[in-house]
């Protein structure tokens, strides 16, 4: 977000007519014909990923994340406006939000994919580390659906697509926080997706397995399974570019990943015993 004009006691006296017209034109957001589409965690990531494909297919970006310099890479050889934002920070939902509204008129689309992780023993978890991963993975997203949705509503049409994970469906050793975190978004999705029946505004759910990025570098500790093996972030971005194309409320990579929830809810002693062994 940028802001320009000095606060100089020497400036000038301004125009009335002059500041007026300038006045009407800030308070008239352009417009675009392409679709639009906000994408946090864009600095990087299956975000970063994401915001390429929806390039190439001809949307107008708008850029969301902390790093601006990753950011610009991101948007290399694109039209995307850059959005630097800390959803961490006090109203950081509510002001990307309106900065988003403001540059392009309105979003069509919002693809919700900041967040981080933490690994380890839940006993030695910092309370501020639970309280930060709570927050960035569920709290910040809840409150930017929050901002975004009512514009969508009011135009009859729109998509809010929540980046999740496999660790929500199934609960994963050792991350305890960050599963409970993606466990509550898929819940959120399902139940939104409900409330929005009708409006002509559709959810839908992306949920990964690992996926080859520096996310887990930046939790502290590498991917060390072999099953699962890691996806690539094009792969997840390409799921993401069908599942909005085709109006899909659920999206697993791979698909084989929604077998473990099958079987939770068939049998759940036999998942118990499987998740004990390999979870």
């Amino acid at each position: 977000m940028t802001t320009t004009g000095s606060a100089s006691p020497y400036d000038p006296p301004a125009d009335p007519a002059a500041s007026a017209a300038a006045a009407a034109v800030e308070q008239t957001p352009p417009r675009t014909d392409r679709r639009v589409v906000l994408v946090t965690g864009a600095s990087s990531g299956i975000g970063a990923a994401t915001a390429r494909r929806f390039a190439a297919g001809g949307w107008h970006l708008l850029l969301s994340g902390r790093d601006r310099r990753r950011l610009e890479e991101t948007a290399s050889g694109t039209s995307a406006v850059l959005l630097p934002a800390d959803l961490a920070a006090p109203d950081g939902a509510k002001m990307l939000a309106e900065a988003a509204l403001r540059e392009a008129g309105r979003i069509d689309l919002l693809i919700a994919g900041a967040g981080i992780g933490w690994a380890g023993p839940f006993l030695t978890m910092p309370h501020t580390d639970i309280d930060r991963v709570l927050f960035l993975d569920l709290n910040a997203t809840l409150h930017l659906v929050r901002e975004v949705l009512p514009a969508m509503v009011a135009a009859g049409s729109g998509r809010v697509v929540l980046v999740g994970s496999v660790a929500g469906a199934v609960g994963v050793r050792e991350e305890a926080v960050y599963s409970a975190a993606k466990a509550g978004l898929a819940a959120f999705a399902e139940a939104l997706r409900q409330e929005l029946r009708g409006t002509g505004v559709g959810v839908t759910l992306i949920v990964p397995g690992p996926v080859e990025t520096g996310f887990f570098a930046r939790r502290g500790r590498p991917y060390h399974r072999t099953h699962p093996r890691p996806t690539s972030a094009a792969r997840v971005a390409a799921a993401v570019w069908d599942a909005v194309s085709e109006a899909r409320d659920d999206t697993y990579i791979p698909s084989w990943l929604t077998l473990p929830a099958r079987v939770r809810a068939l049998t759940p002693g036999l998942y118990r015993r499987l998740l004990d062994r390999f979870g």
